[in-house]
């Protein structure tokens, strides 16, 4: 198993996210909506447009981007949307366990009291890690079933201090 870092996608630069998702099969299991080829247009309209919408790439201990994850406003700001999750073939294999706790600590860092997400029923592995990992189903529609997981604030990390001014002292006059 590698380790897994996160890098957060602050440029919204999706090159790396095309590298990543130029197969046809894997562009339709991230989102089957999406047009193949990948369409970094596209994407930056339809599926991460709103303003807090969040991405990140999972990066090897070389740097190398082979896994991407979005974190979507949810049903307020205190709840993060998990989407769009993808490992590359050559990181899989406990990377998912990885991925799920990368992902509630940038949940958390975006200020997030709970993940939600979709997954498709079918897909086991997917779906037993979200339940090995706490998330509880909410419900079902179709093929999909619809889990959160409530983060515990004693996880948070420390909310970092406060910078206070720094008050320049006048001399007395004269």
């Amino acid at each position: 198993m590698t380790d897994l870092d996160v890098r957060p996608n602050h440029a919204r630069d999706l090159a790396p996210l095309a590298r990543l998702l130029f197969d046809e099969a894997d562009l339709a299991l991230v989102n089957p909506n999406a047009k193949h080829p990948f369409d970094p247009l596209e994407w930056q309209e339809r599926w991460l447009n709103e303003a807090d919408d969040e991405s990140f790439y999972l990066v090897d201990p070389d740097g190398r981007e082979v896994g991407f994850f979005a974190l979507r406003v949810g049903v307020g700001p205190e709840i993060r949307h998990l989407t769009y999750v993808f490992v590359a073939e050559e990181a899989r294999g406990g990377a998912g366990a990885q991925l799920a706790g990368l992902a509630e600590d940038a949940a958390r860092g975006l200020g997030a009291r709970a993940i939600s997400l979709k997954v498709e029923i079918d897909n086991e592995p997917a779906y037993a890690l979200y339940v090995s990992a706490g998330y509880e189903e909410l419900s079902r529609s179709g093929d999909m079933a619809t889990m959160q997981l409530e983060l515990d604030p004693a996880d948070a990390p420390p909310e970092p201090e406060p910078e206070l001014p720094v008050l320049l002292q006048q001399p007395p006059p004269d």
